[in-house]
C-alpha cells in the first residue's frame, strides 16, 4: 500500500491545518486517537476534510467509565464529554457509542457518520 498511502508524522493539530489549507481531497474515514482534551478540533478539521456519507471514528471514549462521572476532572475524560455533546448538537451527524472490554479494559469509541442534512440522507457517490 505504499504507493497509495502518505505518513505524516507530527502534532495532529498542526497537520490537521495543513491539510486543510492545502484543500487536500476529502476522505470518506477519519479515525481520531490523538490527544483527548483537543477532541473537538480535530472533529472541527474533520468536517472540514470530509463530505457526506464520510465516517468519523473517535477511539477511547469510555475511559473506564469515567466520562459518566459527573466527579470526574481529568482534561481527557472532560475532551471526550465535549466531542461526545457537540456531535450530539451538530444536525449532520449521526452517532453512536460503542463499549469494548479486552486485554487493555473497558474502553470504547464513536462511530459518526457524516450526512448532508438534519434528516440523515446522504448524497449518493457518482
Amino acid at each position: 500500500m505504499a504507493s497509495r498511502v502518505e505518513v505524516l508524522v507530527g502534532s495532529a493539530l498542526e497537520l490537521t491545518q495543513s491539510l486543510i489549507s492545502a484543500d487536500v481531497e476529502p476522505f470518506d474515514l477519519v479515525f481520531i486517537d490523538a490527544d483527548k482534551p483537543n477532541n473537538p478540533v480535530y472533529l472541527e478539521a474533520a468536517m472540514k476534510m470530509t463530505r457526506p456519507g464520510a465516517v468519523i471514528i473517535f477511539d477511547n471514549v469510555v475511559r473506564d467509565g469515567k466520562v459518566t462521572d459527573p466527579a470526574a476532572e481529568d482534561l481527557s475524560v472532560q475532551g471526550v464529554r465535549t466531542v461526545t455533546d457537540i456531535i450530539a448538537a451538530t444536525p449532520n451527524l449521526g452517532a453512536t457509542a460503542i463499549q469494548t472490554v479486552g486485554v487493555k479494559g473497558w474502553d470504547g469509541f464513536i462511530l459518526a457518520r457524516r450526512t448532508d442534512s438534519p434528516s440523515g440522507n446522504t448524497t449518493p457517490r457518482a
